[in-house]
Parts: structure tokens; C-alpha cells; sequence
């Protein structure tokens, strides 16, 4: 059985001064439009026309910061990272900077010389969206994107993974919606037979997206009661502007609180507000911040079963295709 709750809550271990991860909205810009994804059922992008990619001072300022941690930063939120034409340069300097990175992808550019710098950087976790298994159904789900190009894209960034023993850990990542939960055995099994680890994810709703599209509504965390958010304990979130929200539920950054071009993350991390929040969790009061009482999706964190998980199990089969055992 899943565990899901930690014997204690509290702040994650490591997180004490700086949060375990940092997760970046690099880019709102896309080349797919996923019929799952609140960026491409929403205004979100529209709104950022103007900041539409990270500008790299800003990056190497937050990868700076992140770097003195060994934070991860998660290079995730409104659109394809690979489509920011200094993503892999940035990467690399964050990984000198002594930062981890946590690479989530559609896959559709990870080709070549892009996919040969950035696992031979050691980009720690690469994760290629890939919520399907066959191509009928791919191509349904991620609108404009070619599965047969994954297919080679991702097989291709494993064999030179392994002929480099780069450390990167390499997974396929399937949300567990209405259209694939018939499917998800043989979608596991695809995708097992190649990558580090599949995980399975909840279908998320974003207050935007239809909630009878998921595939598995079984929460995570007891619905009759509010158990503590464990984001707010090893997290936060940035966007292409330096605008920091409490939590990556809040994609439209409609909470945004300070911007890391004002004060530090360690600042912001420890802060009155975030210290605040953390309180109210603890008491049992989160729903009296306004985006937490409104979080559709609150009952699908856990505090085990987790990207931490998700790591320490593609590093033990990483070692075993490398043969570093």
C-alpha cells in the first residue's frame, strides 16, 4: 500500500533555509496544445505576451542562489523549456553553479546535440511528458506532437545517458486521465521497457479543467480532512517575470507575493508571509488563505509518495543500465 502521510509534519528535511526546489516558469510559449493542460484551456499566456521567456540574468541569479543549496530547479510551468533558445547554455551554467536541475520536456526537440549537452552537463532528472503509449492516442492528447518522434527522441537521450554514465535519471511521466485509464497497464509497461521509471500522475483540475476527465478521483490525502500542503514545506514557484506565488496552484500568479529580483529566495523562504502559511498549515487552518480554500487539487499531494520518490527509484535503475551498481 502507498504511504502518503509523513509520521511528522514539518519542514522537509534540507528545506530548513532554502527550499529543496525551485520551479520555474521559463518560457509561455508552446508547440503542442494537450488537451489536459490548463495553459492551452485558458487565457494564462495570453497574459504573459510580454515576459513571454526568462531573460538569462535572471535565471543565472535564481541558479546562483540555488546553486549555494544544491536546490533543484524544476524548469517546468507554462510552455516547452527547450523552446527558450538559451535553455541549454542556462542549464549548463546552473549545473556549474552547483544547482541541480530538474528538466520537465514534450520531448519533440530533446534531439541530437541538445539531448548530448544536456545529459553530459548532468542534468539530474529529465522528464519526457509522455501520457500515452500508442500513437493514435498520443497524437489525441498532445495536439500538434509526433509520438513516433518521442519514441526516438527519448531512446536516443537514454543510449547517450548510458554511453557518457551521465547521472542523469531519465523518466516518462503519464497523467492518469479518462482517455488512457482503460490503457495505463500497457502504457506503463511501454514506456518501463525503456525509461529509468514511469510515473503516474493525478489528473489536475487547476480550477480551470473539467474534473470528470480524470482517470482515478481516489485522493491522496483524507478528503474529511485538512491535512497539511506538503509544497509549502519544500517549495516555491517563479515566473518569467521574478514574481514568486505561494504555490504552483496558482498558475495564473494571481498571489504573487515578491519578486526575486527585490529580495532573495532565502529571504522570501523564510519570510513573514511563507512562515505565516506554513502555521496555519500546521494548525489546520490553511483553508484561511484564500488559494488554499480554494485548491481543487489540495487532496492530491503527498508527502511520500513524491518527486523525492520519483528520484531515489530511477537512480537505482540508472546504476543498473550503467552498469554502476
Amino acid at each position: 500500500m502507498i504511504q502518503h502521510l509523513p509520521e511528522k509534519f514539518e519542514i522537509k528535511k534540507g528545506a530548513e533555509e532554502f527550499p529543496l526546489m525551485v520551479v520555474l516558469s521559463v518560457t509561455y510559449v508552446c508547440n503542442s496544445r494537450c488537451i489536459h493542460c490548463p495553459y492551452s484551456n485558458s487565457d494564462i499566456r495570453e497574459k504573459y505576451r510580454d515576459a513571454q521567456f526568462m531573460k538569462p540574468e535572471l535565471f543565472k541569479k535564481i541558479a546562483d542562489e540555488c546553486g549555494k543549496y544544491g536546490a533543484y530547479i524544476r524548469l517546468s510551468g507554462g510552455g516547452e523549456p527547450l523552446l527558450h533558445k538559451d535553455i541549454i547554455e542556462l542549464i549548463e551554467y546552473a549545473k556549474k553553479a552547483g544547482a541541480r536541475i530538474g528538466l520537465i520536456t514534450n520531448g519533440s526537440l530533446m534531439s541530437g546535440k541538445a539531448a548530448e549537452r544536456i545529459v553530459e552537463c548532468g542534468t539530474d532528472m529529465i522528464e519526457f511528458s509522455a501520457d500515452a503509449g500508442d500513437k493514435e492516442t498520443y497524437e489525441k492528447i498532445r495536439r500538434g506532437l509526433n509520438f513516433d518522434t518521442l519514441v526516438e527522441n527519448v531512446k536516443y537521450t537514454v543510449k547517450k545517458r548510458n554511453e557518457l554514465k551521465s547521472p542523469s535519471k531519465i523518466i516518462a511521466s503519464i497523467v492518469n486521465q479518462k482517455i488512457v485509464h482503460d490503457k495505463l497497464d500497457s502504457i506503463v509497461a511501454f514506456w518501463e521497457k525503456i525509461v529509468d521509471k514511469v510515473q503516474v500522475r493525478k489528473y489536475l483540475t487547476w480550477n480551470i479543467l473539467n474534473p470528470q476527465e480524470t482517470g482515478d478521483p481516489t485522493p491522496y490525502l483524507p478528503p474529511e480532512k485538512r491535512i497539511p500542503c506538503p509544497w509549502l514545506f519544500e517549495r516555491l514557484n517563479i515566473d518569467t517575470r521574478g514574481d514568486v506565488t505561494i504555490c504552483g496552484e496558482d498558475i495564473h500568479f494571481n498571489y504573487k507575493f515578491d519578486n526575486v529580483l527585490k529580495k532573495t529566495i532565502k529571504e522570501i523562504w523564510l519570510g513573514d508571509k511563507f512562515t505565516q502559511w506554513r502555521k496555519l498549515h500546521l494548525e489546520r487552518r490553511g483553508d484561511e488563505i484564500e488559494i488554499c480554500k480554494n485548491c481543487p487539487d489540495w487532496q492530491y499531494r503527498s508527502w511520500v509518495y513524491n518527486y523525492w520518490k520519483v528520484e531515489k527509484d530511477a537512480e537505482k535503475r540508472r546504476r543498473e543500465l550503467i552498469g554502476d551498481e
